[in-house]
Order: C-alpha cells, then structure tokens, then sequence
C-alpha cells in the first residue's frame, strides 16, 4: 500500500472518530412549563381558548384514563388535556403546540386521540336527551319561549365535517354533493344550543333523512318514549314526532305556523356555529383516520355542552372568520319520502295552536 492511500485511510477514520464524538444538537426546548401556575388567566385563555376552571374541569373527568399508561409517559394530564383543547380549538399546526410545551408532533397527535378517546367514553353523561316527564317539560317551556311553538323538546339536522381523502375502496362515498370528502353528522340540540344526541358513524354521501331513519333515536320516539316532538327542515319526512315546514302554506295559519317553526328550529343552526367557533377543528377539517376523526367529534360535542353549563364564552379573535361556511347541509325542495299520518298529524296540530 502506497503512502497516498494510507493516508486517506486515516483522515476517513478520523472524520468517522469526530463524527461519533459529536455531541447530539438538541432542535426542541424541552422544558416544559406549568401553564395553571406560570400563566395569567387572561394569557391561559388566549393561548388555550378555554379558562382554567374549565381545563381543570375536564381533566378531573379523565384523569385517571391519561394517568394509565403502560409505557410510563412522563408527561402529565394537566400538559396533556390543554395541548389537545389548543390543538382543536385554534386547529393550528401540531407542530407549534408541540414547540410550545417541549414536546415532539407525533407525540401531540398521539395525545389528541388519547384525549378524544376518554371523553367520547363519558358522552353518554353529557350527551342525552330529557328522560324523565319533567325534564320533558321542562325542554318545551324553553322552546316554546321562542316563537310560543308548543310541545317542541328538540331540533334536529345535520352538519358535514371535511376529512381527507380516502384512496381506499368506498372512498367516493365520503365525497358529499359539495364535493369534498365529509361525514355527515347529525345533531339534535335543545333551545340553549346543548348538543342532546349526535350520530357521527354516516359518510358525507349519505342523505339526512336517511341518517335519521336508521337512528336510534328516531326508534325511540316510535316507542313513545318522548311526550314532546322534533323540529326538522324540509329534507326530512313530516312523521307524528318530527314536524317539517309546510311547503306551500295556503292560509293564514300554515303561514304562522311555518314563521314559527322557522325561529324556533333555528336553534340547531345557532348550535352549529358555536360549536364549530369554539372549536375549529370542525370548521376546518379533520384529517386523522376516519375513527378517531368521528372520536373527536363527540368529544367536542361533549366540550361544548361543558362550557354551555359553564357559561364559558366562545373565544373569538381570529380575523376572517367570516368566511368559513357555518351552514349546515341544504334541505331538499320535497321530502325524500311521503308519510300520510305525519301530514295529518301536522295539519290537526296547526288547527289546534296556529
């Protein structure tokens, strides 16, 4: 071997001896503050949205499933419920919640699926329709304060949610009649905007009709478990229990009575828009996996119907905002389908208060 080669020989291993002796570039500060203790209320709520009483209200709600990691996570559920609330109320990159708590993007998109996943395990105690007769009562004097339409417990449609796209067989029937790919969500609210029941399980293709058809809920009130009645668009067939526009009014009444049913069921589009104002994950899209997008859906309805008991303001100073479409999915000129006791039904009723 000639001396030329011996000497490339070691500037290599010299260049590889440096390159192991080279101390690691930490590119995140990981130091982790405590935002309850180190940050004012009024700087808490601007960067989480929400005060703290309320993220320490939600973290009492699911602390003990965040504490339950098999793989120790260090970090805690205090850190770990405020990351999410900030990542689906402002809907900002991952990548700067992770920044600003000393934490890495896959661990922050891991966090909001753990989160998601606790709450939407508790919905069912804060996501319910009135049970007893008095609740039932109670519910129609609220509505009826509206627009004096009697007998009203609920209003009921449906929002699409935007997902990514799906390149997988059945993908095109996410794709709405926008279209975007969606989930079509159904809700129904109370006269106070409380999210009562929600469907998150239909694809963006499907029609609103058809999603309160197949529900449980409407199984629920042909077993006459409700004394009271729903307020729906003309998208949905008029039934005994879900009472639709008339769709050429010929009298005075019917003309009432559509005035009425117009101001009261817009409380479910009220609904619509705080929801997705206090979180704009909504507003904007959910592009996880179709499961835990549909997780994070009822936990946010979950939020919301805490921070109405809470009477926590929907924080809004985001410019533009005006122009995401609030609205939600558009009736149809005629029903889907013809129901003769529904029409009866809504023409004695009319007679009788109108």
């Amino acid at each position: 071997m000639d001396m030329d080669m011996v000497d490339l020989v070691d500037i290599e291993d010299m260049e590889v001896i440096e390159l192991l002796q080279t101390p690691r570039v930490n590119n995140r500060n990981r130091l982790r503050r405590n935002p309850f203790v180190e940050l004012s209320d009024e700087d808490f709520k601007q960067k989480y949205r929400f005060n703290k009483r309320y993220a320490m209200k939600i973290i009492n709600l699911i602390r003990e499933d965040l504490t339950r990691d098999p793989r120790g996570c260090s970090v805690s559920p205090e850190i770990q419920v405020v990351c999410a609330l900030r990542s689906w109320a402002r809907h900002e990159i991952q990548d700067d919640t992770a920044d600003l708590h000393g934490l890495s993007q896959p661990f922050i998109s891991q966090t909001c699926k753990k989160v998601a996943d606790a709450i939407a395990q508790i919905s069912h105690r804060f996501i319910k329709m009135p049970a007893t007769l008095t609740e039932q009562e109670e519910a129609m004097q609220k509505f009826r304060r509206i627009a004096n339409f009697p007998t009203v417990i609920g209003a009921i449609d449906c929002t699409h949610i935007r997902i990514k796209k799906l390149n997988v067989d059945g993908g095109h029937l996410y794709i709405n009649r926008k279209g975007f790919p969606s989930l079509n969500i159904q809700v129904a609210c109370d006269a106070e905007c409380k999210i009562m029941d929600i469907v998150t399980r239909w694809r963006g293709s499907v029609h609103d009709s058809r999603i309160f058809r197949e529900s449980r809920l409407k199984q629920r009130f042909e077993a006459g478990a409700f004394s009271g009645i729903l307020l729906g668009d003309s998208g949905y067939a008029c039934t005994p229990y879900l009472f639709t526009p008339v769709l050429n009014p010929t009298t005075p009444q019917e003309e009432r009575y559509n005035t009425a049913h117009i101001r009261t069921r817009n409380v479910v589009e009220r609904c619509f828009g705080l929801w997705k104002q206090r979180f704009r994950c909504l507003l904007r899209g959910q592009y996880c996996n179709i499961e835990t997008a549909r997780k994070t859906i009822v936990a946010c309805a979950v939020l919301h119907n805490i921070a109405l008991d809470m009477k926590e303001d929907v924080f809004n100073t985001e410019p533009n905002s005006h122009q995401f479409n609030l609205q939600t999915s558009e009736p149809l000129v005629q029903p889907i389908e013809n129901n003769v006791r529904g029409n009866i039904r809504r023409r004695q009723f009319i007679e009788r208060h109108f």
